[in-house]
């Protein structure tokens, strides 16, 4: 017998959002780990607040969106706020009921930005690298950094001279922009769009590009990212950056760190036995001497180094496709820096249901 295709909707439901989502879904496991690490970020959320006034969105629920809009690859925030009316999944993760209301896009990212004065990415970061379920997963004795290129907001038609000539765009909302003769580079050029982002290229043949510079510090056991930030994209961000985040890990004397050709310098293998971390760097003795030698790479600990710091274009992958970091839309480094780092809590939060299931 043929069913009926009857479309009218019930007044009343009993079913909760909780009740919709299958027992085997992944975010069941992501859930417990956010809220835990929420709960020891309260205190800097108090930090951000002031005891009087109206009430703002809840800082758990915005951070608890974004990380939704990182796994689902939901391309823009007024897009999140879409979802979040309609699918029950979403509510469920956020914390809202089935009849909360929406907030409105503007006044979410305006919350959104209070979060940035106080470096809340790194610090949920940081938590969930705490959570006692997560830390036995790290090691302290291996490491590999990275750098990798974001394109930044902003369309080279933005990169203009920084004292004000040079000929204007056409009419229109997209004018033509001829730039045949003109000599343009970082130091009397700036886009208009987004001056922190950078003309720059890292790799001979490329195309030149404004961007700015992501870089990652992995652990090698398990590929979990123990350190991430934003910088202006120059020759020498990648091994500044890679000493910064090392030195906040402080990891054990005797640890390694892995890195490709472009960290084999002397000045870096300096600071890093400075630091008292081995350097097991990818060597460049194409048309010039290595900074490290046989005393190093004639370990077994060397290889193991070089072929387990490839893993960490895995996390680059995840941030920049599924992430949406591959071309950010946000201005300024200190905004790129702070949603960059976000994603990467969210990738080792991605890994999570995996890693534990092998693990138990």
């Amino acid at each position: 017998m043929r069913g009926a295709d009857r479309q009218s909707g019930k007044l009343f439901s009993y079913i909760s959002p909780e009740a919709m989502v299958p027992p085997t879904h992944p975010l069941r496991v992501i859930r417990p780990l956010v809220n835990a690490s929420l709960d020891r970020l309260a205190t800097d959320f108090e930090k951000l607040y002031s005891p009087i006034g109206r009430p703002s969105i809840a800082p758990e629920k915005l951070l608890r969106a974004l990380l939704l809009q990182a796994f689902f690859s939901v391309r823009s925030e007024r897009q999140l706020m879409e979802q979040l009316t309609y699918n029950m999944l979403f509510r469920w993760f956020v914390g809202l009921s089935m009849d909360a209301p929406v907030w409105d896009v503007t006044v979410f990212t305006k919350n959104r930005d209070r979060l940035l004065q106080g470096d809340i990415a790194r610090a949920f970061l940081l938590a969930t690298l705490a959570d006692p379920r997560i830390a036995p997963l790290l090691s302290n004795e291996h490491f590999s950094v990275d750098g990798t290129l974001i394109e930044a907001w902003a369309s080279m038609k933005s990169f203009r001279p920084k004292d004000g000539s040079g000929a204007p765009p056409g009419e229109g909302r997209n004018g033509e922009r001829d730039f045949h003769g003109e000599k343009r580079g970082n130091e009397t050029h700036a886009s208009t769009t987004d001056p922190d982002a950078r003309l720059y290229k890292k790799a001979p043949g490329q195309a030149a590009k404004l961007c700015h510079m992501g870089h990652l510090l992995m652990e090698n056991r398990h590929g979990l990212v123990v350190g991430a930030c934003v910088t202006p994209a120059t020759g020498t961000a990648e091994r500044e950056a890679a000493a910064a985040m090392l030195r906040e890990q402080g990891p054990r004397r005797g640890a390694t760190v892995g890195a490709d050709k472009a960290y084999d310098t002397a000045d870096f293998v300096a600071e890093m036995r400075r630091q008292g971390v081995t350097p097991h760097v990818a060597q460049n003795d194409k048309r010039r001497r290595s900074a490290i030698d046989g005393r190093t790479t004639r370990h077994a600990g060397y290889a193991v180094s070089i072929k387990k710091r490839k893993r960490i274009e895995e996390c680059f992958g995840w941030i920049k496709t599924v992430g949406g970091m591959r071309k950010t839309t946000h201005l300024g480094t200190a905004l790129v820096d702070w949603m960059f780092t976000l994603k990467a809590a969210a990738y080792n939060l991605a890994r999570m249901p995996k890693l534990m299931a092998e693990a138990a």
